[in-house]
């Protein structure tokens, strides 16, 4: 762990702001002064343009030809691919797979958890989801969420789930979440057909995310809202967003951003094509295709997860309209403390030297975690 590492920068994000001339001094790995100015020594490095905390995702399930749900997944390059990209910490999202199968790949994801702290903790998107709004989940796996199975997982994972997605109009949902929250698991609501008024018994019942906002759910409507807008209004509920462009309009990206402000969290939900070229590829069980940079599935054309970073996240919601601190807050803090974790997401005394390091175009020019430097990829 580098000693001590003394960045200065154009600007700076501090409390949800852009501080200009700004520097950032730390040792053994955490931030131990913040100003602005002079900085107590030569800086190791001048950043010219943007100093952000390092981006966490919360929602990912590979990149580079492999996914986390592979019988043996490219853990350090999917990991690896996304830091070059900008995030330090994220989650092991696996999808919808029979109940067998789907705890080998929790006690596996369990496993790198325990030995590698890049890795936030494990996020389970399925199999508790409905039907109806599936997406690129196997319709044979899916199932009600029974407290059998329901400590199954949470045994598998050892401690290691973070973040569970559910249907909240499952028979046992409303039993189940609770239960989770109880066990430290954050609930999210998606892949979900539930009305408004069972999207907030939910959120009473402990939901505390919106997994992949207007994605998975179905749309709002003046007279049936549905679970977005219950969300929105909501000051308890972080809503996940997938800033590509292709799977939420720039404009509703933007609307999201002002309905919620300090309460949207950027994820890539990117599979494994993410830093390959377009071609035929795999999500848990399920055939895809991707085409322009955008996966669908081989039959039913629902999209299929996506090829998205946060640092293009971050540029798609500059270029919708979304103020930069705003933006880079959604892809920093806002994830961070939706999962607990006020170690990182930001800079501040005391905080995780977790820093990226943006150019005048919003592209990665480096990137450190603990104080040490990020090695580059493509």
């Amino acid at each position: 762990m580098s000693a001590s590492l003394l960045l200065t920068a154009d600007s700076m994000l501090v409390d949800g702001a852009l501080v200009p001339d700004a520097w950032v001094l730390s040792e053994r790995g955490v931030v131990t002064a913040v100003g602005r100015g002079a900085p107590p020594r030569d800086a190791d490095l001048a950043v010219s343009g943007t100093l952000a905390p390092g981006f966490v995702d919360l929602h990912c399930h590979g990149a580079v030809g492999s996914a986390f749900d592979d019988d043996e997944p490219d853990w350090d390059g999917i990991l690896g691919f996304h830091a070059a990209h900008g995030t330090t910490r994220q989650a092991i999202s696996l999808v919808t797979a029979p109940l067998e199968t789907l705890v080998r790949r929790i006690e596996a994801a369990a496993a790198v958890c325990r030995a590698d702290d890049r890795v936030l903790g494990i996020h389970l998107e399925g199999p508790f989801l409905a039907d109806s709004h599936r997406g690129a989940h196997d319709p044979a796996a899916l199932q009600p969420p029974s407290a059998e199975a329901v400590d199954r997982l949470l045994a598998a994972g050892d401690g290691h789930v973070l973040q569970l997605t559910i249907a909240p109009e499952l028979t046992g949902a409303l039993d189940a979440i609770p239960r989770l929250v109880a066990a430290g698991v954050r609930v999210a609501v998606g892949h979900t057909g539930a009305d408004a008024a069972t999207a907030r018994a939910a959120f009473d019942a402990g939901a505390t995310l919106l997994t992949h906002a207007c994605n998975g759910m179905p749309p709002m409507h003046h007279r049936s809202p549905g679970p977005l807008p219950a969300a929105l209004l909501d000051p308890r509920v972080t809503l996940e967003a997938i800033a590509d462009g292709e799977h939420v309009a720039r404009e509703v990206l933007a609307l999201l951003a002002q309905a919620a402000p300090g309460r949207l969290a950027l994820v890539s939900d990117a599979m494994a094509a993410a830093g390959m070229p377009d071609g035929a590829y795999r999500i848990g069980s399920l055939d895809v295709r991707v085409e322009q940079g955008l996966p669908r599935l081989a039959e039913g054309d629902s999209i299929a997860g996506s090829t998205l970073t946060l640092d293009r996240a971050v540029r798609t919601m500059v270029e919708a309209g979304v103020p930069l601190e705003a933006a880079l807050d959604s892809a920093t803090r806002a994830p961070a403390d939706a999962v607990g974790r006020v170690d990182i997401g930001g800079i501040r005394v005391g905080a995780r030297a977790d820093l990226v390091a943006l150019d005048g175009r919003l592209g990665v020019s480096g990137v450190w975690r603990d104080g040490r430097r990020v090695p580059a990829r493509a």
